[in-house]
């Protein structure tokens, strides 16, 4: 069975593609996404938060997978893994409930899923690199300040890592006991 909060990123996600897609209002986008879903309210309002949150930390956002993918212009990256990569870094910085890693898995089980094979190890290596940049650790708690990256620094060239688009492994180390996220979001 799905969770809730990840059935709320789903539509997010599809909020954010029908946004970019057809350069549509935020707005109109969660409209047209969440008339005909079938969830719950709670999961509907999570869905218009992580949409309308991204959307307004788009250029920071956008700034630092530029960054950390620096072997690829944004405009090239498939449109479904450019909106997952923003939707986890959005959660990732600018909320305090959710784990990094947390963000991460969900966003390489939605590459996967939405996306192509090869799309999870890619969306991995940019995620974990700018984690890594921002000084959150893998397993951070719930309950820790938003953070903030700069701007400056973010664009600096040579910032970034080459994205694994030969097939290599994940930049991040494969997760231990200790660090596995609860199955449950």
């Amino acid at each position: 069975m799905i969770g809730a909060r990840t059935r709320a990123r789903e539509l997010a996600l599809q909020a954010l593609y029908t946004r970019e897609l057809v350069e549509q209002d935020p707005e109109l986008a969660c409209a047209s996404t969440l008339a005909d879903a079938e969830v719950p309210e709670a999961v509907r309002d999570h869905a218009r938060e992580l949409t309308h949150g991204v959307v307004a930390h788009l250029v920071a956002l956008d700034a630092s997978i530029a960054s950390a993918a620096e072997n690829w212009e944004l405009a090239r990256l498939a449109t479904i893994d450019r909106n997952v990569i923003r939707l986890a870094l959005y959660e990732m910085l600018h909320t305090s409930d959710v784990p990094a890693r947390v963000a991460i898995n969900e966003a390489i089980e939605l590459g996967k899923r939405f996306s192509t094979a090869q799309s999870g190890a890619f969306i991995n290596g940019v995620l974990d690199r700018i984690r890594k940049e921002a000084g959150l650790p893998a397993g951070e708690a719930p309950g820790v300040a938003p953070v903030e990256i700069d701007s400056a620094r973010a664009l600096s060239p040579g910032a970034g890592a080459a994205p694994p688009s030969d097939g290599s492994p994940p930049l991040s180390k494969p997760s231990t006991p200790s660090d596995t996220p609860p199955a449950n979001d």
